[in-house]
């Protein structure tokens, strides 16, 4: 990007949808000028060109100061760019089941769709076929530095699979874990250096916990323009720009992403925590039972297990399609469900310090209003305290972070903090509540005057907030809670959105009913007041 442009674009290309945005410099700030989203098929020039046209047919004043007055600017405007591509196939294979399990789990929270062999007890034949798949982009493999007892006698021939594998297929990737790399060394297969596939030597999984093979797996997947490892930089921009926490939840068509940027008063900024997954798709290819299950367990309709699959087969060849009513209401069950494959995928995020502020991204939280997507997110990430919520309306945090330039990145987010994000409200969750009639209570100032509040255990109030307004809760309970710490009473400042204030007294983790019906009537209760005009 130039600069000194008095304007550029954002495009973030998906798999499912295409999201492009204009932004300008005015009074010397960087501003959201426009925004708009099309599937994936539509040209982005054509948004762009679409965008200009209406910023100039609305204030064409402003469309000339920045320089987007001629359809002919379009042109030369600056851009810049994310992309997403479906998950490549990943073969991990290693001596033993101990050590290909977490060898997989560390490639599955890298992005990749991953297929774990073991070769003890294995046909060779299978393994070798699976090598030479067409479909399979790399593989790992992997052991432990040094071989285990149960590894050694097995090592040798998994190297000579491993070896072998690249003469069959030159292009492949080949990434040697831990004690692989010494015993592909010594094999009698060789591994061609000249080949158009890259051999590549990685750390054992044990090493720092799998973060460097991850790092490693996640630099194979994507390139510089990939749109989920670009939300590791813009979130970690957004929290030191806004000097608080951040988590981002992305789920998109083809994969789920979870990013966490911490935050310390006077502090360097620590480096975000991000994963990739591609088991968190809106729908995951070839849906299995337990994925059609963990849908219907959130559905508010009531849906055959049948038909669902259809539905569900159907969402994935039209992302775009049937994207209102009911069909809405199918997307937002399996936008919940993704989060908490996503969330099961990466339990250590939860270890790390609650966030201050929670950020949906994708397309698949767009079918629904903010206050819906807010109680989507109080459902399932289910840690008690106080936290603002908000949604990445216009697709810019992937394409803001391919910025190279880190205090470039700075200064455009800073400017646009204020409209970065869809305010969807606050959610106020305490934990350790005691079952009886009340817990305590609750005085707010919002809105139209003072608010008192009796907190009833297992209950769900809505307090209006509007955007743009803060105000300070003061909670008494009658036992000691969990709201990041523990304590009786509290005086804790929230934010307002599209949601207002979630005071969220359901239980920490969710406990839902076992019946689907029972369950379904409580879903359909509690989103109903948030989501007006839809039989939810």
């Amino acid at each position: 990007m130039s600069s000194e442009p008095r304007a550029f674009a954002t495009v973030d290309h998906g798999t499912a949808t295409v999201a492009a945005s204009l932004l300008g410099r005015v009074d010397g700030r960087w501003r959201l000028l426009g925004s708009t989203a099309a599937p994936a098929s539509v040209p982005a020039d054509a948004l762009v060109h679409r965008l200009r046209a209406r910023l100039d047919a609305a204030d064409p004043a402003l469309s000339r100061s920045v320089g987007l007055a001629a359809a002919e600017a379009i042109a030369d405007l600056p851009r810049v760019e994310a992309r997403t591509t479906r998950p490549p196939v990943l073969v991990v294979v290693a001596a033993t089941e101990r050590v290909v399990r977490p060898l997989a789990a560390t490639a599955a929270t890298a992005g990749w769709r991953v297929r774990a062999m073991a070769l003890e007890g294995a046909e060779i034949l299978a393994i070798a076929s699976a090598l030479a798949d067409p479909s399979v982009t790399a593989v790992l493999a992997g052991a432990s530095d040094p071989p285990g007892a149960d590894e050694r006698p097995l090592v040798g021939e998994l190297a000579a699979l491993a070896a072998a594998a690249t003469q069959r297929r030159p292009d492949l990737v080949l990434i040697l874990a831990g004690g692989m790399s010494d015993a592909v060394g010594r094999t009698d297969v060789p591994v061609a250096h000249d080949r158009p596939g890259a051999t590549l030597l990685a750390p054992a999984v044990a090493t720092a916990d799998g973060a460097r093979l991850r790092a490693l797996l996640d630099d194979v997947r994507g390139g510089a323009s990939d749109g989920r490892r670009a939300l590791s930089s813009s979130a970690a921009t957004l929290a030191e720009v806004l000097r608080r926490r951040v988590e981002v939840v992305e789920v998109g068509q083809s994969a789920g992403a979870r990013v966490v940027a911490g935050w310390t008063p006077g502090a360097p900024a620590p480096a975000a925590v991000s994963a990739t997954v591609a088991a968190a798709a809106l729908v995951p290819p070839g849906a299995e039972d337990t994925v059609v299950d963990e849908i219907a367990g959130w559905l508010t309709v009531p849906l055959d297990r049948l038909r669902l699959r259809d539905r569900l087969h159907e969402l994935g060849l039209a992302p775009w399609g049937d994207a209102t009513g009911e069909g809405a209401l199918l997307r937002l069950a399996a936008a919940r469900a993704a989060l908490v494959r996503l969330t099961a995928a990466t339990p250590a995020f939860d270890a790390l310090p609650p966030p201050d502020l929670v950020v949906a991204a994708g397309g698949a939280w767009s079918v629904a209003p903010g206050p819906a997507v807010a109680l989507a997110l109080a459902d399932v990430l289910r840690r008690p305290g106080v936290r603002a919520l908000g949604l990445d309306h216009a697709g810019l945090l992937g394409p803001l972070g391919t910025i190279e330039d880190a205090a470039e990145r700075e200064r455009v987010i800073s400017d646009l903090r204020d409209e970065l994000l869809l305010p969807l409200g606050s959610v106020l969750m305490p934990g350790g509540l005691r079952a009886g009639h009340s817990a305590g209570r609750l005085a707010i100032a919002a809105g139209d005057g003072p608010v008192e509040l009796d907190l009833v255990p297992g209950g769900l109030e809505l307090v209006d907030l509007p955007p743009g307004s803060r105000a300070v809760v003061d909670l008494r309970f009658r036992d000691p809670v969990d709201l990041g710490l523990r304590g009786r009473h509290f005086a804790l400042e929230v934010a307002g959105g599209l949601g207002g204030l979630l005071v969220d007294l359901r239980d920490v983790p969710l406990r839902l009913p076992a019946r689907l019906e029972r369950r379904r009537e409580l879903l359909a209760a509690w989103q109903g007041a948030l989501w007006t005009g839809v039989d939810a």
